[in-house]
């Protein structure tokens, strides 16, 4: 503990223990609601539920006679937005799956819809997440190296665990690259699979320590974190969720109805890329309600700091 605690002289040892529970502020909520364009009485799907930020909003908006989907892989977060939503006065259909939004066409089949008004997805990772997980997110606690967002994955799901530990150097090297553009990617790399050959990487600690010892001292002092990167590319690739994003967009214009809207928030270039692309590719279906991208005021900047890379884009289907 002592060994790695020496490669982050900023953190104290409280830090070591989660923080009491934080209330996860929805980004760019009034502009999504706007963006969504509501009609009472229509259909909304909120990919992204999580504990019900926008959701809540969506159904007040709703009313009695609307349906809202709400998706997420996080059973837990999801039954304590259902006790949220159920709430509400005049409250709409509301059908609660644990899913990833990537099965969307096929959530609306079984359910018996064909077409929705309106689509939210709020991509990445919420506050509560990393502030309360113990699933591995966050490179402040020691925890299990898991990073799946279901709460309770089965044994065939990906791990951050099984990529360290089993992936070639190459394939860890790559994705540092592709889902983070990590600068010491193939350090990185190398010094995982030497640590692994000595014994299995397990917790978050051991891989900040590998880490470390990969980097440079200048890389290990900067304001942001060394390990903020890595960690990121083995959440983003243990939940596949570069493909989930393609696969959501991909079914855009055969699940909105006509004049049907999809709010889209993405938190780094590289989500931002692939849903600008993926939309760029069916400009014959959807066409983009803003020229650019919506990001947070001033006023929400100061009262949520972590908005602040927040990016919001909103197709409507033609």
């Amino acid at each position: 503990m002592e060994r790695i605690l020496s490669h982050m002289p900023f953190l104290s040892r409280q830090l070591l223990k989660p923080k009491k529970p934080t209330m996860h502020i929805p980004v760019l909520l009034q502009e999504t609601i706007d963006g969504l364009n509501i009609k009472e009485g229509g259909v909304y799907v909120d990919c992204t539920t999580n504990r019900g930020g926008h959701s809540i909003k969506i159904a007040k908006a709703l009313k009695s006679g609307g349906t809202l989907i709400c998706i997420d892989l996080d059973t837990d977060a999801l039954k304590e937005a259902e006790q949220e939503l159920r709430k509400i006065k005049n409250v709409p259909a509301l059908h609660f799956v644990h899913s990833n939004f990537r099965h969307l066409p096929s959530i609306l089949k079984e359910l018996g819809i064909s077409h929705v008004d309106g689509i939210l997805a709020d991509l990445g990772i919420s506050s509560q997440e990393l502030d309360e997980s113990t699933r591995g997110f966050t490179f402040r606690y020691d925890q299990p190296l898991l990073m799946t967002y279901d709460a309770h994955p089965t044994e065939d799901v990906t791990t951050a665990f099984d990529i360290v530990n089993y992936w070639s150097e190459s394939t860890i090297a790559d994705i540092l690259y592709g889902f983070a553009d990590e600068t010491y990617r193939g350090r990185i790399a190398s010094a995982i699979v030497k640590r692994r050959e000595e014994k299995q990487i397990k917790t978050t600690f051991e891989l900040v320590d590998v880490i470390a010892s990969a980097v440079p001292a200048m890389y290990r002092h900067r304001k942001t974190h060394f390990a903020t990167k890595t960690f990121q590319a083995l959440r983003m690739a243990a939940n596949d969720e570069l493909g989930s994003i393609n696969d959501l967009v991909d079914a855009l214009p055969h699940v909105l109805a006509s004049n049907g809207r999809a709010c889209i928030i993405t938190f780094h270039s590289t989500e931002d890329r692939i849903v600008k692309q993926g939309l760029r590719a069916h400009s014959e279906t959807l066409k983009a309600i803003t020229k650019k991208a919506i990001v947070p005021s001033d006023a929400e900047l100061e009262k949520n700091p972590r908005s602040r890379s927040a990016q919001l884009r909103i197709v409507e289907r033609i």
